[in-house]
């Protein structure tokens, strides 16, 4: 794609690096801010400077936050002594959607998969055992296994359940109402939902 200007050229390449851009709607972003007044542009790239600057991730849980500690974790309304065990952000979001689960997260930040070079060490799963260890920020009761049911996820919750076994915690996993394969990010809400109230014991 031949364009007029460098500068053009130059962010169209950049947007075209996103996930689902390609070159045409890069193009059709470019232009649009092209279009768009100063202050505008000046206030979408603060906005995503920040997200490299000030956005941070939560002590207990992982999930993004703007402060040390979430909102989910610093709520005096949400149910400390369950924790939910997920992939990623996107699953945090994506339960949070139901509204049917009112207990805390644990974002692992990925699930083990030998073949991309991920192993237990590259996850967030020792500071999940600490955080039960510790009681810290609260005594954990029960663990939610709600990974993606695929190879990798399974073999991550196989993982984590031998790990929490000593430990003395109830462990469950989500009904499979959501199907074999897929992620929770594209789950309906009410099968996720159904999901996470009709979550079974785990069993190896």
């Amino acid at each position: 794609m031949d364009l007029p200007s460098k500068i053009l050229q130059e962010a169209v390449d950049q947007l075209s690096t996103l996930p689902g851009v390609g070159k045409r709607s890069a193009l059709r972003y470019a232009l649009h801010l092209v279009r768009s007044d100063e202050h505008e542009v000046r206030d979408l790239s603060e906005a995503l400077l920040r997200l490299k600057t000030d956005l941070r991730r939560c002590r207990y849980c992982h999930n993004l936050s703007d402060t040390e500690v979430c909102p989910v974790c610093s709520s005096e309304k949400r149910q400390k002594g369950i924790v939910c065990v997920v992939e990623n952000v996107q699953d945090v979001m994506a339960i949070e959607n139901t509204q049917q689960y009112r207990g805390l997260y644990h974002v692992l930040g990925g699930v083990i998969s030998p073949i991309d070079g991920i192993g237990p060490q590259d996850l967030e799963i020792a500071s999940l055992l600490h955080r039960i260890q510790t009681a810290d920020p609260a005594p954990v009761e029960e663990v939610i296994l709600a990974l993606p049911t695929t190879m990798e996820g399974d073999t991550t919750n196989f993982y984590i359940n031998r790990q929490l076994q000593p430990l003395g915690v109830r462990v469950t996993t989500l009904a499979r109402g959501v199907a074999v394969g897929d992620s929770l990010e594209y789950a309906d809400e009410i099968t996720l939902g159904r999901s996470i109230v009709g979550r079974i014991p785990f069993n190896q």
